[in-house]
């Protein structure tokens, strides 16, 4: 999964990196070395470009200037509002702007364009085109609207000793490795990126769409399923105890600096990393956790139309997705777990039950330390390699349930609802504030 210093693609493309020609290899070391020097240790990002005829028109902008530009107008105004909608879709997909658009960019923001002179001028070779994209986004910020992003967390990671810790960092890498191996034999491959939070990963798939968040969540089974097949062969805290939480949501992509250059791995952080942060912290050892989110159907392909091309997919529930992505999981069987293959693969979101019948997934409340809350399902993994079952997740008896209301209890048992004194009302208030400040994970 390295990738070229020089071009910015994946050194593993081979094909397409040879097939730019030496002159325009030379352009891509030229445009580099220049972005280098502008970029100035991370002082300065770039935003967009433009293609000249002499070279390359690029806006550049101090590293605080995004801030400050959404700030200015007054953060949580109409005015505050658009500044940040637009920079976010000028930083989001491609960085390529006509030369009217980048002037205009330029207008808006108060910043003039800086050329940057080639030997030759770019050609409009694809290959070209996405190495000059690949390295705009290496020296600048980029804002993903929608992306699955999974996070694996070992359980009570810092009570090891700091070679159980190596080990069972190491042990979890191979698990991501050995998954990648097992789908990739599937005719699945999963261009997967990945961060340390120091006691596990934050993982995600580099392409983007409907497909590449589907085939994350399949990545994410067969790596739960590969540890605990590991855990239950291994001997003492070598393999680890893992929590697992997945979401779809948005987030800024950066390249920080290592040295004197920018690493050629992107870091990730918004919405979605925060999340997940928030759902693992309670989530309970073997669990599996599902963000409530609404992306765009799995099971949708684009058409090709004319009267209808203009379509769009349509946007579908976290319970849906989840439907839609079990529905397509007999295509992994066969895949191999520890010698054996797997001969039933199924998922789903744990239900409740109204009067003994089955009603729906359980929707749960996570109240974070800051009292903000968000909502997660349970997932439950079930597995069949040649006779043995193997159920991963937690089952409905380990789950929380809804609390009952105790003043309503009171009332139906018929205790007095005299009201209550100063004392009583103060004791009230404090216990409240008290539970406010309280972490806990809850039926909805």
């Amino acid at each position: 999964m390295a990738e070229s210093t020089v071009t910015g693609v994946p050194s593993s493309d081979r094909e397409s990196h040879d097939s730019i020609s030496i002159v325009q290899r030379g352009n891509l070391k030229t445009l580099e070395q220049t972005l280098r020097r502008q970029w100035r240790l991370g002082q300065n990002i770039v935003l967009c470009w433009s293609a000249d005829e002499r070279g390359l028109l690029v806006i550049f902008v101090p590293h605080y200037f995004l801030g400050n530009y959404c700030a200015g107008a007054a953060a949580g105004t109409a005015a505050g509002d658009d500044n940040e909608a637009f920079i976010r879709k000028l930083i989001s997909g491609r960085r390529r702007k006509t030369r009217e658009q980048l002037f205009k960019v330029s207008e808006r923001l108060d910043v003039a364009p800086t050329f940057i002179k080639l030997n030759t001028a770019l050609t409009e070779d694809k290959n070209v085109l996405e190495a000059v994209e690949q390295l705009i986004k290496r020296y600048g910020l980029s804002y993903v609207e929608s992306r699955a992003v999974l996070l694996l967390d070992i359980v009570e990671f810092s009570l090891h000793t700091p070679f159980e810790q190596a080990s069972q960092l190491n042990s979890l890498s191979y698990s991501l490795n050995s998954a990648y191996n097992k789908l990739l034999a599937q005719g699945i491959e999963v261009n997967f990126a990945r961060t340390t939070t120091g006691d596990g990963y934050y993982i995600w798939n580099r392409d983007l769409g409907p497909a590449a968040n589907q085939d994350l969540f399949y990545f994410m089974l067969l790596v739960v399923a590969d540890n605990a097949v590991a855990r239950a062969a291994s001997r003492g805290n070598t393999v680890p105890v893992i929590r697992t939480a997945y979401h779809i949501g948005g987030h800024y992509e950066l390249y920080q600096a290592e040295g004197v250059n920018p690493t050629v791995f992107s870091y990730i952080v918004g919405d979605v990393t925060i999340e997940l942060a928030r759902m693992v912290d309670l989530t309970q050892a073997h669990q599996v956790l599902i963000g409530d989110f609404h992306c765009e159907s799995p099971n949708w392909k684009p058409v090709t139309d004319n009267q209808t091309a203009g379509r769009v997919a349509p946007m579908v529930s976290a319970p849906a997705f989840i439907s839609a992505c079990n529905r397509s999981l007999p295509a992994l069987q066969g895949t191999q777990l520890s010698g054996k293959a797997i001969s039933a693969f199924s998922c789903h979101l744990t239900e409740g039950e109204c009067q003994g019948e089955k009603h729906g997934p359980r929707r749960f409340r996570i109240v974070d330390k800051h009292g903000l809350s968000r909502h997660a399902y349970n997932l439950q993994i079930a597995i069949e390699l040649e006779g043995q079952r193997l159920s991963l997740g937690l089952d409905d008896s380990q789950l929380p349930h809804r609390s009952t209301n105790s003043a309503a209890a009171d009332i139906a048992s018929g205790q007095s609802t005299a009201a209550p004194t100063t004392a009583e009302l103060i004791d009230d208030l404090a216990s409240l504030l008290k539970k406010r400040n309280t972490k806990a994970m809850t039926e909805d």
